[in-house]
């Protein structure tokens, strides 16, 4: 039986966990806004003031190309996004104007890209101690050609002493099979190490997703998924949680987005681009995101299933089961194993039944889902997510028939809803319902067969 004193101490549980105060992490985020002004757009998110761009037409090369990033409006996103163009020269040998290359310094190769350094707010360079988390999608055009040399499209750099060869790039690469590596340099006297290597045809002509998290130290934490964004498949993925993920010689890390690609294999070029978007850097890892949970009774026996998303930094999930709502227990541990879809089965047979979700970061920190409720007695089942609710609560019943209606009461018994069960699950607008205690009520036939208590706190 709920009692009047375990409401009043779920609701202020709820309303401390709700109002607590949170860390907060600094977030920028570049998006495309329309054609015009694409460099200036650029400059006033990743450098206040200075210069973010590293495009040829900046140092006269190619001019009569223009400006190497547009902005293009993309039909499946459904937005503007940005497009870098990169060309293979047309004659020898290469100038500072004739044709593509690095910023008229470097003539074997070409760049177009986009960054943070030095000029950039402290917020977007990784210092010792500080975990930055880069979230971006991209898409590269079907049939997108790379070198057998180097094609980076992204980059984490150090900066400051041994900062010749990147840390970390993403980086498509010809061979037999074409291929997108992750590649490490332990610094510019060592070769590249590929960290992962997967077939480079899963990502042409479809948008993915990368979230790469790097915790910067001599002994730091790095990894990186890219999933594609149609159906949330992940088509590469590394982590390692000892890797030096800065020099120490160095005194910070930045990230490049774009194209630097080698010249020295021309003939296996071609005039080429990558679109992005979403780009977002943030101090601190972003927290695993629930985007289901929900219960059922099956064979006796309360079966958990849960979907997620960014499980990028997640030891493991705790299931905690409760029958007041009030005082949880742990009755289960399933560890992350970077998938999309968990299940867990638990032998109860209580009448009222309470469960979350626990999900502790590898750093020790956690967070809780929100509590999902079941009741069974006799024949009737009745399942109800968030418990405490906010502004909806999702009810799944297995009686349902035109004689079948759900009604939710308020404390005092005032009839605030009600319906008739025709579907296995009901979603129920709970905005306009004050801050307190309710109960959801099934009739059949006119007869009461659940009471089950619902708590609003916003």
């Amino acid at each position: 039986m709920v009692t009047i004193k375990k409401i009043l101490h779920l609701l202020l549980t709820t309303f401390v966990l709700m109002f607590a105060p949170l860390k907060s992490f600094e977030q920028i985020t570049l998006n495309a806004n329309g054609p015009g002004s694409t460099y200036e757009l650029i400059n006033s998110v990743l450098a206040p003031g200075y210069t973010a761009v590293e495009s040829p037409d900046q140092c006269n090369s190619h001019p009569s190309f223009g400006r190497h990033i547009a902005e293009v409006f993309d039909a499946t996103l459904n937005k503007f996004v940005f497009e870098f163009y990169i060309h293979v020269p047309t004659s020898f040998p290469i100038t500072t104007s004739t044709a593509d290359n690095d910023r008229c310094i470097s003539f074997d190769r070409q760049r177009v890209e986009i960054k943070t350094y030095e000029s950039s707010p402290a917020n977007l360079k990784g210092t010792i101690g500080e975990t930055t988390t880069y979230k971006w999608k991209f898409k590269l055009p079907s049939g997108f050609q790379p070198s057998p040399n180097f094609t980076h499209i992204h980059q984490i750099k150090a900066v400051g002493g041994d900062d010749g060869d990147p840390l970390f790039t993403l980086t498509p690469r010809y061979g037999t099979t074409n291929a997108m590596q992750l590649l490490y340099y332990l610094d510019s006297n060592t070769s590249a190490n590929v960290l992962t290597s997967v077939n480079l045809s899963s990502f042409l002509g479809t948008w993915v997703e990368a979230t790469e998290v790097v915790n910067v130290g001599a002994n730091g934490t790095y990894s990186i998924n890219v999933k594609r964004v149609s159906d949330g498949l992940s088509l590469l993925s590394y982590s390692s949680s000892n890797i030096q993920t800065i020099r120490q010689s160095n005194s910070f890390i930045r990230p490049k987005w774009g194209i630097y690609r080698s010249l020295n294999s021309q003939s296996f070029l071609r005039d080429d681009s990558i679109r992005l978007s979403d780009i977002s850097i943030q101090e601190g890892m972003l927290p695993v995101k629930l985007t289901s949970f929900n219960a059922a009774i099956i064979n006796k026996k309360t079966v958990l299933n849960w979907m997620v998303e960014n499980e990028v930094n997640l030891k493991q999930y705790e299931i905690e089961f409760s029958n007041n709502g009030v005082d949880f227990s742990n009755v289960g541990v399933l560890k992350a194993i970077n998938t999309s879809s968990y299940s867990f089965e638990f032998s109860n047979l209580n009448e009222r039944q309470y469960y979350r979700l626990k999900m502790i970061d590898n750093d020790g920190t956690f967070s809780y889902s929100n509590i999902i409720s079941l009741f069974k007695k006799g024949n009737v089942e009745l399942t109800v997510y968030p418990n405490p609710a906010k502004n909806y609560v999702t009810i799944t019943t297995n009686n349902k028939n035109e004689n079948t209606y759900l009604m939710i009461t308020d404390a005092i018994g005032k009839l605030v809803k009600k319906m008739v069960v025709m579907s296995d699950t009901t979603n129920v607008n709970t905005s306009a319902f004050l801050n307190g205690m309710y109960h959801i009520q099934i009739t059949k036939n006119n007869q009461l067969v659940c009471d089950y208590p619902l708590i609003i706190a916003k």
